[in-house]
């Protein structure tokens, strides 16, 4: 099988996450966040190292989420009926989403805090 140009391999990068924005509501949420974040940003005229701060923590969470869709969707094709080892699987895939969420928010709080209060 010939690869891909790089060309297309950019273009069937974006149209995944083109689905994952239109097609899941989680992803949704979190890319809202995610704007929140960079007019927060702007705004707060954050420096650097916050901004970087800010930016990692968003596109983990991002990436995380990506992650678990993928998790998910490959365990539907394996197993469309119930099963608990299954459920397991994506609950662990869920589980690093919200620990992901949870560090980001915490990050956020501290790099926040000394621009609002």
């Amino acid at each position: 099988m010939r690869k891909p140009s790089i060309h297309t391999s950019f273009l069937n990068s974006f149209r995944g996450i083109f689905l994952m924005i239109t097609t899941e509501r989680n992803f949704q949420i979190e890319v809202f966040a995610f704007f929140i974040n960079l007019f927060l940003i702007f705004y707060l005229h954050l420096s650097i190292l916050d901004i970087i701060l800010i930016l990692i923590v968003s596109f983990g969470v991002l990436g995380a989420e990506i992650f678990n869709t993928a998790i998910e969707k490959i365990c539907d094709i394996i197993q469309p009926e119930f099963d608990k080892r299954i459920g397991f699987i994506k609950d662990i895939a869920a589980g690093a989403v919200v620990l992901m969420a949870i560090v980001s928010v915490v990050v956020g709080i501290a790099v926040y805090w000394k621009y609002i209060f």
